[in-house]
């Protein structure tokens, strides 16, 4: 069956990493090269917004919620066409580490196949983060 628009999947990694690290490092969109290669390799602020030039979807604007102390890192990517995919992130403390929560939603029109490809691809970029992170 498939349920397109009407799923979520929720993605996680622990980092042996304090919650405040690691949010201060994913939070910082000059960082997600390194980690979110999702969204290609650089990225640039350009009149005010954060664009990843060389992503595989071409030239997005991602833009994130404002900076908190709860740990949210939700953010819109939005593509060439203009259609803007929201993301829900957390990073929540557990224990003296933290756990990083990524919700995969979905898209309509998504097969099967690309909402498994868009889960690997999540899963590869937060387990790149905790390797950055605890090997820092």
């Amino acid at each position: 069956m498939n349920s397109a628009g009407k799923e979520s999947r929720h993605l996680s990694v622990h980092i042996d990493r304090t919650a405040d690290d690691v949010y201060a490092y994913a939070s910082d969109p000059v960082n997600l090269p390194a980690w979110a290669r999702g969204l290609g390799g650089s990225i640039k602020k350009i009149d005010g917004q954060w664009v990843a030039e060389s992503s595989p979807m071409g030239r997005v604007v991602v833009t994130f919620v404002p900076r908190n102390e709860l740990g949210v890192l939700d953010h819109d990517v939005t593509l060439p066409s203009g259609e803007t995919t929201y993301n829900p992130v957390r990073v929540v403390s557990d224990g003296t580490g933290s756990e990083v929560v990524f919700t995969l939603r979905r898209q309509p029109q998504m097969s099967d196949a690309d909402f498994e490809r868009d889960a690997g691809m999540v899963a590869a970029d937060l387990n790149r983060l905790r390797e950055l992170m605890e090997s820092a």
